[in-house]
Parts: C-alpha cells; sequence; structure tokens
C-alpha cells in the first residue's frame, strides 16, 4: 500500500515536469539539436513517450501487486484467439479494398463514385455491426457485457477519443497556431500535451478504482460514494451538459465531411452521417459500439498515417514523418523571414490595414454609415440600369445590396467582427505566428513584449491544465474502462489506449510542419488562374475552411491571401500532396469514422445519463422486464438527443476544436474535484460533493457566458471581463479550484454525512 502510494506520487511528480516544467521553461529550451529546438522536441513528441512510460510503469507494478494465484481461463483464451484472427482477416480486407478502388481509379472510375463507394462500404459495415451487436440486455448494452480485452478496449478507447477534433483539427490547430498560438488564441501544441498527458491522471488516479466499483456509468459513482439523489443528479446533468457540447463537434464534422464526399449539402450530410452513429449505438449500445470503434480505429489511424508518410517521403525521402520532419522547421524559419520581408505581403497587409480602418469608421456612427451604404448601392443600381450595363454586373451589386445588414444592429455586429477579422489579416504572416516561436511577445523586451510574453505561457499552461483534468472527469472515456473484465486489464487497456492515441498525436506536429513547407514553398507563388481545383471545390463546401482573394491585385498568391481554416488542413492533404482520389476518399472516411465513434459514445453516455441515472436512478426495476424498459428508454432519449444535436451542429455554431475543448473545462470542474477527493479521502461528505460540483460548473458556465461577445453586447459590458488574462476556454481552470476548496472545506465544516454505510473501507486510495 505505502509502496504504491509512493510510486504514484513519483509517477506523478515526473508527469508534472514533463508536461508543465518542461512549458514553463520551453523559451530557455530553445537550443537547437539537429535541426529540433528543445523546447518544441519535448512538447510535440519528448513528453508523449514519458506519458506512455509512466501508464505503463505503473500497469505493470500495481498488476504484479495485485496478481492472484496463476490461472489459465481457457475459453478466455479461446476467445481471444477467435478475435485476433477476425480482426488480422478484416485488416487484410480492408487492404485489398483500398488497393481494388485505386486500381478501379486508374482504370477510369468517376471519383465521386470512388467517394460514394468508400462512404457507402464504411457506414454498412458499422450497421452491420450494430445489427450483429443488437442487445436489450443491461450489462450487454452499458458495458459490453464486462468480457472486451485490454488491447482491443485499448483500441476502441483510442477510437472513441480521437474524435473529430483530433483527426481534422488538431493539425490545422498546429498549422495555424505553431508552438503555442496567440495572444488571444491558444493552442498548438497544448492539444497534444494536453490530451496524452491527461491518460496519466485516468491511469494512475481514476480508471482502476471506478472499475472495481462494477459500475454501468460515471454517475453511478456519485451514489455509491456519497450516498443521497442530488449527488448523482447533479452528475447526470453535468454528463449531459459536456457530453452535448462534445457531440455537436463531433456531428458538424459528419456533415462536412459526408457533404465533400458525396457533393450532398451540408445539412444533408448531417443527416447521412447521423444515421451511421444511431444504427450502431441504438440498437446494440456498448456492446455493439465497441467492436464499431476497433474498425473504425483501423479505419482513422490508414487514413492519416499515410498521407502524412507520402508527404514527408516527398519532401525528405523518408515515411517515417514523425522522426524526420524537424529537418524542414529550419527551412519553415527561413521562409517566414523570406514572407516578413516581402514587399508584395506588405501590399497585402496594408490593404487589410485600411479594410479595417473602414470599419472602425462606420462603427462611429452605423446608423449614418448604413443608410449611406444602402442609398450608394442603390443609386449605383440605377445608373448601371440606365446605362444599360452588362447583366452579371447588375446582379452583383443587387447581390452587394440584399447582403448588406437589416438594422443597425446586426450591422454594428457584423461590421466589428469584420474589423477584427482584418486586424488579425493585417499582422505579419496573416495573424499566425513564428512555427516554433514558443509564447507570444518576448521576456527580454520590453514592458508591453514582457506582458505578452507571460499572459500567453499562463494561457498555454491552463488550457493545458485543463485539457490534462478534463480528460480524467469524460464520462464517455471513462465508461470505456468499465468493460473490461478485472482491474488490472482496465490498467492495461490504459496503456494500450494511450499507445494507439499516439501513433496520431505524434505524426499531427508533422502534418502540420510538412503542408506548412509545401503551402510556402510550393502554392504562395502561383499565379490566381494556375490555382489547384480542389481549392475551389472545398471552398464551396464552406468558405469558412479555405478562401483566397487577390488583395494586392497582382494575379499572384500571396502568403496572406489564403485563408484556411483549422478543419481543412488533415482533409485537403491527400489533394495537397498529390496523391490519388482514392487516398482522399479514405482521409474522409477516416474523418467520418473519428467522429462517428466519439459521437456513439457521447450519445451512449447522454442517453444512459437521462434514463439510467435520472430517470431509473440506477435502479434495476423489476427484474429483467424493467432492465429491458430501462434500456429502451437510453435508446429513445438516445436518438432524441442525437436529432437535437444535428440541428444544433447545423447552425456551425463554432469550430469543432474549441467546442471540444470547452466540454473539458466542463467536464474538469464538474467531475473530477468531487470524484478524485472521494477515492483519495474518505473525510469526502455528500453535503461536499453538491456543493463542490455545483460551484465548480457553475463558476466555469458563468466565466464562459460572461466572456462571450454576443452575451456581453447584449448585457451593455465593455472591454474584457477577462480575469488574469485567462481565455474563457480555459474557463474550467477556476471551476476545478472552486470544486476543490468549496469540497474540502463543506467536509471540514460539516463532516457528519461523510461516506454511507458500507462504503468507508471502499473509498480510500487502496482501491486503486
Amino acid at each position: 500500500m505505502a509502496g504504491g502510494l509512493r510510486l504514484q506520487g513519483w509517477l506523478l511528480a515526473i508527469w508534472f515536469a514533463a508536461s508543465f516544467g518542461v512549458v514553463f521553461f520551453a523559451h530557455d529550451l530553445s537550443v537547437v539539436v539537429n535541426g529540433w529546438p528543445v523546447g518544441y522536441w519535448f512538447a510535440a513528441q519528448g513528453s508523449v513517450f514519458i506519458f506512455i512510460a509512466i501508464v505503463a510503469l505503473f500497469a505493470r507494478f500495481a498488476n504484479r501487486r495485485d496478481a492472484g494465484p496463476a490461472g489459465v481461463d481457457l475459453a478466455y483464451a479461446a476467445y481471444r484467439r477467435r478475435l485476433h484472427w477476425r480482426f488480422g482477416a478484416y485488416v487484410l480486407c480492408l487492404l485489398l479494398f483500398l488497393l481494388v478502388l485505386a486500381l478501379a481509379e486508374q482504370w477510369g472510375l468517376k471519383k465521386s463514385w470512388v467517394g460514394a463507394i468508400f462512404l457507402f462500404a464504411t457506414v454498412c459495415l458499422y450497421a452491420v455491426i450494430g445489427i450483429y451487436g443488437r442487445t436489450s440486455d443491461s450489462a450487454e448494452y452499458y458495458v459490453a457485457g464486462r468480457n472486451i480485452p485490454a488491447v482491443y478496449n485499448g483500441m476502441a478507447t483510442a477510437a472513441d477519443w480521437m474524435s473529430a477534433a483530433s483527426f481534422i483539427s488538431m493539425a490545422g490547430g498546429l498549422y495555424l497556431q505553431g508552438f503555442s498560438g496567440t495572444p488571444g488564441q491558444p493552442g498548438g501544441l497544448v492539444y497534444v500535451l494536453g490530451w496524452t498527458g491527461g491518460f496519466c491522471l485516468v491511469a494512475l488516479l481514476v480508471a482502476p478504482y471506478l472499475r472495481k466499483l462494477e459500475l454501468y456509468t460515471v454517475p453511478d459513482y456519485f451514489q455509491v460514494r456519497f450516498g443521497g439523489r442530488w449527488p448523482r443528479i447533479i452528475a447526470a446533468f453535468s454528463a449531459v451538459l459536456c457530453s452535448f457540447t462534445y457531440v455537436v463537434a463531433q456531428i458538424y464534422g459528419v456533415g462536412l465531411i459526408t457533404s465533400r464526399l458525396t457533393g450532398v449539402q451540408f445539412e444533408i450530410g448531417i443527416l447521412l452521417g447521423l444515421g451511421g452513429v444511431l444504427v450502431c449505438s441504438f440498437l446494440g449500445g456498448m456492446r455493439a459500439v465497441t467492436w464499431t470503434q476497433v474498425t473504425q480505429y483501423v479505419v482513422l489511424i490508414l487514413a492519416f498515417l499515410i498521407p502524412v508518410s507520402w508527404l514527408a517521403y516527398k519532401q525528405l525521402g523518408n515515411p517515417l514523418a514523425p522522426f524526420v520532419y524537424g529537418q524542414q522547421l529550419p527551412k519553415i524559419a527561413a521562409l517566414e523571414q523570406q514572407l516578413l520581408a516581402s514587399p508584395a505581403e506588405r501590399q497585402v497587409t496594408d490593404e487589410y490595414a485600411r479594410r479595417a480602418q473602414e470599419y472602425a469608421e462606420k462603427l462611429q456612427d452605423v446608423d449614418a454609415a448604413l443608410q449611406s451604404a444602402r442609398k450608394g448601392l442603390k443609386d449605383r443600381i440605377q445608373f448601371l440600369n440606365e446605362h444599360r450595363a452588362d447583366e452579371s454586373v447588375i446582379v452583383a451589386a443587387r447581390r452587394e445590396l440584399a447582403a448588406l445588414p437589416r438594422d443597425t444592429a446586426i450591422a454594428r455586429d457584423t461590421w466589428a467582427r469584420a474589423m477584427q477579422d482584418n486586424l488579425e489579416r493585417a499582422k505579419p504572416l496573416g495573424g499566425m505566428p513564428a512555427h516554433t516561436q514558443a509564447f507570444a511577445g518576448d521576456p527580454d523586451g520590453n514592458a508591453d513584449d514582457r506582458a505578452a510574453f507571460e499572459n500567453s505561457r499562463l494561457n498555454f499552461l491552463t488550457l493545458m491544465f485543463c485539457l490534462m483534468v478534463g480528460t480524467a472527469g469524460l464520462p464517455h472515456l471513462l465508461t470505456r474502462f468499465f468493460t473490461t473484465r478485472t482491474v488490472a486489464e482496465a490498467r492495461t487497456s490504459v496503456v494500450w489506449s494511450l499507445f494507439f492515441i499516439a501513433l496520431l498525436y505524434l505524426a499531427a506536429p508533422a502534418l502540420a510542419v510538412l503542408v506548412k513547407y509545401e503551402i510556402m514553398s510550393h502554392l504562395v507563388g502561383q499565379s490566381f488562374d494556375s490555382l489547384p481545383v480542389w481549392i475551389a471545390q472545398w471552398a464551396k463546401v464552406d468558405p469558412s475552411l479555405i478562401s483566397v482573394s487577390d488583395v494586392n491585385g497582382d494575379h499572384i498568391l500571396q502568403f496572406s491571401e489564403l485563408r484556411m481554416g483549422a478543419d481543412i488542413v488533415m482533409l485537403a492533404t491527400p489533394e495537397l500532396g498529390g496523391l490519388p482520389y482514392v487516398v482522399s476518399a479514405l482521409v474522409a472516411a477516416g474523418g467520418l469514422a473519428a467522429a462517428l465513434s466519439t459521437a456513439d459514445g457521447l450519445l451512449l453516455t447522454i442517453g444512459n445519463a437521462l434514463a439510467h441515472d435520472l430517470f431509473f436512478r440506477g435502479a434495476s426495476g423489476s427484474g429483467q422486464a424493467g432492465a429491458v424498459r430501462r434500456v429502451m428508454l437510453s435508446k429513445f432519449v438516445l436518438l432524441v438527443a442525437a436529432l437535437v444535436a444535428a440541428y444544433v451542429a447545423a447552425q456551425r455554431p463554432a469550430d469543432i476544436l474549441y467546442l471540444v475543448s470547452a466540454s473539458f473545462s466542463l467536464a474538469g470542474a464538474a467531475f473530477v474535484p468531487v470524484m478524485v477527493l472521494g477515492i483519495l479521502w474518505p473525510g469526502t461528505t455528500s453535503r461536499a460533493a453538491v456543493c463542490g460540483m455545483t460551484a465548480g460548473l457553475g463558476l466555469t458556465i458563468y466565466y464562459t457566458a460572461i466572456n462571450a461577445a454576443a452575451v456581453r453586447s447584449a448585457l451593455g459590458l465593455n472591454g474584457s471581463g477577462l480575469w488574469f488574462g485567462i481565455q474563457p476556454v480555459s474557463a474550467g481552470v477556476f471551476g476545478i479550484l472552486a470544486g476543490v476548496l468549496v469540497t474540502v472545506g463543506v467536509s471540514l465544516v460539516w463532516p457528519s454525512s461523510a461516506v454511507p454505510s458500507g462504503e468507508r473501507g471502499a473509498a480510500g486510495a487502496d482501491g486503486i
């Protein structure tokens, strides 16, 4: 017991040093070794290797400590062998299918048919698994019968974890934000560190203990540990809130990919993809979802690694992208300097600054500016009609008139956003930071530079903290570790999960660098007439994904004239690298698999939280009939939640990366302080749990909402509402701190409602 706690303490200290310590001193670790800035290498790769070693060492030690008498379960061993054979056959068939489609494309099969066949085949595969795995048994529906081997649960967890944000947006975020993002938008390598380092907390503090309690859902823990109605109700509400925020981002990604793959409208793409989600989660619950996610992991990891390996081979002659892309970092730094010195680039940024100034002048008297603009366009249309101008010119003028804001309020909001957008694009490199620069500003510069540096580093650290702690609290992730046979397999499953996740997370920074080099060295400088067709095709799907405009009128594409959203970088990589269209279809199918796999798990969490945790409150009902009713209600709620999430996603509320990051803040603040204190400290009381969860979640929601532009405008609030300059995406840092302080304080002041009878012995750290 004491030895186990000491090991946990040492491993947590190493985790802290490899993440927060490395990031804090990243600017000082700027020495370059073999092309790699040391601080950048640790943040992009080195720390991930350390995290894998931490969870592997802990699992090995703890499993040896808890090992019982040696024995072989022959039936389970035979079951695993059958799974290995089936998995091997599936991988082989998938590779052969890819080869056949590639040959068919070479022989003249239309691209639209290639995409449609790939979409139809993969969704049908998921549907077959969903139908085959259909069940009404509660143990099978909620936890897959607790019979999933660690390696396959690790694969399913990786697919569940690597959502549309990981597959589609993370490499794009790294492309746009470099090491650490901008002062107003922290990001970059924080996602690699935050979304892998959090698994150390899952392994050391949460997953094994929860698995020992034989739970169905995360809110079950709050019922078992604290008793009473309110801890479970608040936990269920929190699970719905953070999971719904998360699933909206996934369904948005589903619509984005399906519309590009099939050519249908974005909203129709959402509905098509939603069918693939529902057929698995609705029919078979966790049993069907688990095996669907295993198949989806193979699709998404091949879809990610093939293009990045090709780009690495094309540029560097070596397909092992994570190990060689550092050679491109000095080249990108040199290209950045050339762009900064380019007169043509300065012409572009000056034009954006002029446009920003125009919007600023309009905002001084919005009503007068709107009336003047409307009158000017009407006069122009009248003039064009009188002089029999070309019909296309007249139509364009009428469209410009129709596009004007309808009233003063809309005009003020639209022009304010346009002004801010042009101000950002008026900055060097289109507002993007130097790729390997650790934080904005300069610690050795003037007062403003030093302040910018400190603020940038603080936002990076707080967002990383929220992502790590949020990882340990996300219900759809923790539920995956309820499906293993034993606590030991749950620990091993965390190791496999992080290993399978790292295969993509180590490749994402490589992809961002390789794409940036490809664009800077080959795409920039081309004539607008010779730009690749894929730019216009993706712009039709959603103009916010990619757009080009000849701002300075020289008919040559400048870097600042190309606008790329984070969600396009991965999806357009095959076309950027000149790969066959079948690889583009594979990438789209991989993105679809990532979004569908995570959406499956999230919708299950929402349905189970509302039906199992709120309506039935974990009770079994009246025998088998009650259990069946509970499962059927979970399915109905899941269907309703899916339709509501699809409607919200169709409104395109925000980019995928922001929505996902916000859900981590919510999960971390709502669950982790109370859950970990409940595991480690028997003195945590039921009253304290209610107060801690309410305080943490409430403060996080408040800080996020009060800093939303729409809310501040509606309430007439001026200036910045930020505390200590921390961006709202990291609101969880305040909620987590409040949750810890309130839970500890209330437990000490009112200790009477401590662990319910019969649970005191199970509440300590020995459960880990």
